[in-house]
Parts: C-alpha cells; structure tokens; sequence
C-alpha cells in the first residue's frame, strides 16, 4: 500500500489508542504497579503483538520503523527551549563535582567497556557479526530509545545496513525492563544490608505513581500561559518553536549533505542547536520571557511516550532472532557495567547518599532518566538525598558533552575500530573518575555506615 498523509494519521491514531489503554492498563494491573512498567512501554509492546507480525489486527505502515528517529529530532529541538540560566564549568565544579564526575564518567565507562570488551567478545565469539553492534548496546541502554535510533541510523547510514535501528530498539527495551527489574532487587538488597538512608524497607511509591492516576488535591500545573490565547494558544507557541527548531535542523542537514556527502551529522544534534539559537535569537526580543521550560519539558515528555511506543512496536523480530546471541551476551554486559557503577564507583566516589545516588545512575544507564527516577522515588520518596537537584545542575554541561559522544562515537567506531574507540572512552571515564576521587575523595565506609552530611538531613524527615 502507499504510504500518504493517511498512513501516517493513520499509525498516530492507533498508538494514542494504545496508550490509553495501556494506561488503563497501568491503572488496574499489579504487576505492572509493582514494577512500575511505564504505559509507553506498554503500548510498544501491545503494538508490536497486534502487529502484522503476530496476530496483524493493527495495520501499521511500513514506515513505523523511522517515527522514532523523527520524534527525537523534534525532542531535542525543543530541549534547550525556555532555558535561561547560565552556568561555567567551574560553578558546577563547585557545586556538584562528584556528581558530575560520576555521571558523566558514567555514560563515557558504558560506552567504553561495551565497545571495548563487548567489540571483543563479539569479535571472538561471533565472527560473522558485524562489529558495530557492540555500539547499540549502550546506545540504547544509556539513551534509551531515542538515542538507539539516532546511533543506530548513523551506523546504518556509515555501513550501509538497515537493521541497526531495529537492533537499538532492542536493545533499549531491554535495558527498560532490566532497569526496572534489576533496580528493585537491588533496592530489596540495599535495605537488607542497611545501606538505604531514608527508608528502611522498599515500600511502594504513593498510589499516582503505582497507578499513573493523580488524585485532584495533588494535581499541579503543567505550566504557565506565557501568550493570552485570545492571541494564541500558549501550547500551539510552544509547539510552534519546537518545530521551527526540528525545521531547521532537517534543512540544514539537507543543505550541508549537497556539499559533504560523506560527512554524517546527527539531524537530532542539529535540531538541537537550532533550539539553543532560536532561544538566543528570542532572548533578545521581547518574547524572551515567553518560553515556559515546563511546557516545553512536556511537550518532550509527550514525544518520547510515542517514541518509546513506535520504537518498540517496529521491533522486528526476525532481526532479532538473527542477532539474539550477542544481543543476550552485550545485555548481561551491559547490566554488569551498570552494577559495577553502583556498588563499586558510586559507593567510593558518592560523598552522602551512595546508594540513593548510584540507584538513580543505574536507572538511566540501563533505561532512561525516567527509570532512574522511578528507583531513586523508592529509596528517596521525599527528594531529600539532592541526587535529582545535584543531576540537573550538571547535565546543563553533561548534556553538551553527550552531543559530541552520540555524533562522533558511530563515526569513530567504523573509521578507527570499536576496540581503539573503547580503549579512548573507557580511559576517559577513568580520569573522570579518577579527578572525583582526588578532589572530592574516595570513602571506605561500610555499605551501612552513615558519611557527613547523611545524619543532618536524616534528621529534619523527623522535624
């Protein structure tokens, strides 16, 4: 059939079904509850069974495959809309060294250890496989689906392949699942042992979050009405910008490909960009307080539920089958690195909270900053630890370095070789980690032994 305007109607319309009643889903299941599986995830995976590949009551267009890298496009060009605050390197130094250090130290040791030691075994124990796939493991599992898509776009168009996409995906549903299944035993773990500081037992999380429901006393806004809709609708600005700044990153690219064919630019780096420049532009007119960051944050959140839903809903499970050995071997690689930044690095490296801190790190390097959220919501129900406050201040840095990582790693990878790339990303971690420890110190404490800071905070959930 051809693909219109229709088609693409056509699939939206069918995955916003599919999110609601995943969402229903949410609301009345327990064991979605218990594990906290987002109703994104849902809806992917109930799009992928009533697919044409399972029981074919849902006929989505052959392009579902390529919605994923197109709404992360539109996620980045809205990414840096609505933010005002400046910052220097030396302030997020300051403040939040250690928590700098070990995040981003984090995302270079996941990329690293899976090129280098994930490249090899790959190498030696499937020599047919290409190679590369060693890359889509983190991709997936640091970045989630959105960066799964982008690499693996890159790495199809730098090869000359078309399952890479479709392998990242994988890759990101997995790590989703373990991020959530893994994370709560470690949880469980965790309080056994004494090392949790707010909580002495991994209850539930309030009933909104278990169900996805938010009772009407506990509702807040979604945002501010920065235009008067007898103008405007404030939500169709927003949107508006979001889309100029997609816009622009896809016709640069189209104009930049005419003169530098070889040369492979991420189109979601270049969306993004085009945000930061269209947030100066606007900064100096008098629209420059017109940009809510929430409703631009939402507008995110909105795309990466679709996202997340057509990533895994276009999983082909032919490729899958294809590929399942490395892809078995780079998970339990992957889940591996993952454990060994909690229970070794950030336990060392933490100066109060570790494992508050290092749960959180291992949600996002195994699934997405959502999951790391939903562990630190456990173990932190009332965000006293300051992990949440402490990431964001220094992913405003972090976020620019991960531009370069998603643009130059797949180029790297295929040019020089995934083990010289592993080798130089792993050694980045390593100073990374190895600066943390110097300037702000490596603890020796019992995983149950209070460090400063702990018990002052402790104190006042009794005020």
């Amino acid at each position: 059939m051809e693909y219109n305007y229709m088609s693409f109607l056509t699939d939206f319309c069918f995955m916003s079904l599919l999110l609601v009643i995943a969402q229903f889903m949410r609301a009345k299941i327990k064991f979605l509850q218990m594990f906290y599986i987002p109703a994104s995830l849902v809806a992917g995976i109930l799009g992928l069974l009533l697919g044409p590949q399972f029981l074919d009551l849902i006929p989505w267009s052959g392009q579902i495959g390529s919605y994923a890298y197109m709404l992360v496009c539109v996620l980045f060009g809205g990414l840096f809309l609505g933010k005002k605050e400046k910052t220097s390197v030396k302030k997020i130094f300051t403040q939040v060294g250690d928590s700098f250090c070990v995040n981003m130290g984090a995302e270079f040791f996941c990329f690293g250890i899976a090129l280098l030691v994930g490249g090899a075994l790959v190498t030696f124990l499937f020599p047919d496989v290409f190679t590369e796939i060693a890359l889509l493991m983190p991709s997936g599992y640091c970045g989630g689906h959105g960066y799964a898509s982008t690499i693996g776009t890159a790495l199809n168009n730098l090869l000359g392949r078309t399952d890479g996409v479709v392998i990242g995906q994988t890759f990101a549903t997995m790590g989703l699942l373990i991020g959530l299944f893994v994370g709560i035993i470690c949880i469980n773990y965790a309080t056994r042992k004494g090392a949790t500081r707010l909580v002495k037992s991994a209850k539930a999380l309030p009933e909104d979050c278990r169900t996805g429901i938010v009772p009407a006393e506990k509702r807040i806004s979604m945002g501010e009405e920065t235009i008067n809709p007898m103008s405007m609708d404030p939500l169709a600005w927003h949107l508006a910008l979001t889309l100029i700044a997609t816009l622009a990153g896809y016709t640069f690219y189209d104009w930049y490909k005419q003169y530098l064919p070889d040369i492979e630019l991420p189109v979601m780096c270049l969306t993004m960009i085009a945000g930061v420049l269209l947030q100066t532009l606007l900064n100096h007119t008098p629209f420059k307080d017109s940009v809510d960051e929430h409703v631009e944050g939402r507008i995110g959140s909105m795309v990466t539920d679709y996202l997340v839903g057509f990533g895994v809903a276009s999983i082909s499970i032919t490729v899958v089958m294809e590929f399942v050995g490395p892809i078995l071997l780079l998970c339990v690689l992957g889940t591996l690195t993952s454990l060994t930044l909690v229970f070794f690095v950030g336990r060392k490296l933490f100066h109060n909270f570790w494992f508050e801190r290092s749960i959180f790190v291992f949600g996002w390097t195994t699934g997405v900053v959502a999951i790391g959220v939903t562990l630190l919501r456990i173990v932190d129900p009332e965000a006293k630890s300051g992990t949440l406050n402490d990431y964001g201040y220094s992913y405003t840095l972090q976020s620019v370095i991960e531009v370069f990582i998603i643009a130059l790693t797949p180029i790297l990878a295929v040019s020089m070789g995934c083990l010289a790339v592993g080798a130089i990303e792993t050694g980045i971690a390593l100073v990374l980690f190895l600066i943390g420890a110097k300037i702000f110190g490596v603890h020796k404490e019992k995983m149950n032994e209070l460090r400063q800071g702990d018990a002052e905070i402790i104190s006042t959930l009794h005020e």
